[in-house]
């Protein structure tokens, strides 16, 4: 195999790749990243079998040629020097070359490396998803999907099904819940491509797959293929393909948690909240729960404090836009509101709250986006 090829190119893709590449891996060859070249495209492989990443790169694409000179090959080169040998080449142009005996060359300008290749044939194939469950959905819609709900998903192994995120499509309607218990953050959807045949239910993809490639996507109005199977889902667009493995076992009953009714409904600028909260949160920060406390106060004022016994106590006032219902006290995690606040990232927000003990669920005042994040609180004597 032998292959001129521009170095940023080569450089993104590696990146991208090196997302699925565990050093820590049981099986040697997975520690390794599978380069294929062939007359139209370069394809780079890398996977921790829970993920596979592809990244292809075209021999031309819109007018710029990316590969110069090309004879088809394939071989398995270490990942873990690859993407530094590379980004400090010192031209624009990489020549990668493996001879019979799996030696691999790099040159770039008068700078030159050998490295010890592998078997490529020593690879494990990519499964082919044979799938009807297929829809397409724009990509920037899909990062911004997975940013409103993937922080709530749990960080603890006790509830294996709680750290992925639970992908519903029913009725044309695509719904994304995820919860640690402690919170929960929901957005739907309506899908406007013919999706009124396809149906799942319990798909749940793991928290760190969705974070990966949501850090790999562009955001761009390109659609994303998304293809799911009994046990793993694909993400496709012109020049990856992603594939994740599936979490095992029922996602809870969510939709019980989410109160029906309110006893205090609390409207407010959501910036000058995560503001006021964030000021507040500096004192609470050493306490475990990162504690502060929300209590309505007279014409429309709403008062959040917080106190540390060792270090002081914060306190302030915000306007409200409107407060109706009880008189309310109550007391939270400021970094799980914060969270909550930016994800939904509207400029007017509700909070409906249920009581002092009860779980309260804030949304955007704009009911088109349907986006609702729920916290439970916490108990202060």
């Amino acid at each position: 195999m032998k292959i001129v090829i521009n170095r940023d190119q080569l450089m993104q893709s590696i990146q991208n790749v090196m997302r699925a590449i565990s050093p820590k891996t049981t099986i040697p060859i997975l520690s390794g990243m599978k380069l294929e070249a062939n007359e139209n495209e370069m394809k780079l492989t890398g996977s921790d079998s829970d993920i596979t990443i592809e990244s292809i790169i075209p021999k031309e694409e819109d007018g710029i040629v990316h590969i110069h000179e090309v004879i088809p090959g394939k071989v398995v080169v270490q990942a873990k020097f690859l993407p530094d040998i590379i980004k400090k080449l010192p031209e624009d142009l990489v020549e990668i070359e493996a001879d019979g005996e799996l030696n691999i060359t790099i040159r770039s300008g008068k700078a030159e490396f050998k490295l010890n290749g592998q078997d490529p044939e020593e690879y494990p194939q990519l499964p082919i998803l044979q799938t009807e469950n297929s829809f397409h959905i724009q990509t920037d819609l899909l990062k911004t999907l997975i940013r409103q709900t993937n922080f709530a998903v749990s960080t603890s192994e006790t509830r294996p099904i709680l750290t992925g995120v639970h992908f519903k499509l029913e009725n044309n309607q695509l719904e994304l819940v995820a919860t640690d218990s402690h919170r929960l953050a929901s957005r739907k959807i309506a899908m406007n491509e013919n999706t009124e045949t396809l149906s799942f239910k319990n798909i749940v993809i793991p928290g760190k797959s969705l974070g990966e490639l949501n850090k790999i996507l562009d955001e761009s109005q390109d659609t994303i293929q998304i293809s799911v199977s009994d046990n793993q889902i694909l993400f496709r667009t012109k020049h990856l393909f992603f594939l994740s493995r599936l979490l095992d076992g029922n996602y809870p009953e969510t939709s019980r948690l989410i109160p029906e009714q309110s006893k205090t409904e609390v409207q407010v600028n959501s910036k000058e909240l995560m503001q006021t909260i964030d000021r507040a949160s500096l004192l609470a920060k050493d306490n475990r729960n990162n504690i502060v406390k929300l209590v309505t106060k007279e014409q429309n004022a709403i008062e959040i404090t917080s106190n540390s016994p060792e270090i002081g106590t914060a306190e302030e006032t915000l306007n409200t836009n409107s407060i109706s219902g009880e008189e309310l006290k109550i007391s939270f995690n400021a970094k799980y509101m914060i969270d909550a606040l930016r994800a939904i990232d509207a400029e007017e927000i509700k909070i409906q709250f249920t009581g002092a003990m009860r779980p309260f669920i804030i949304e955007p005042m704009d009911e088109e986006e349907q986006i609702l994040q729920l916290i439970t609180p916490v108990r202060t004597y």
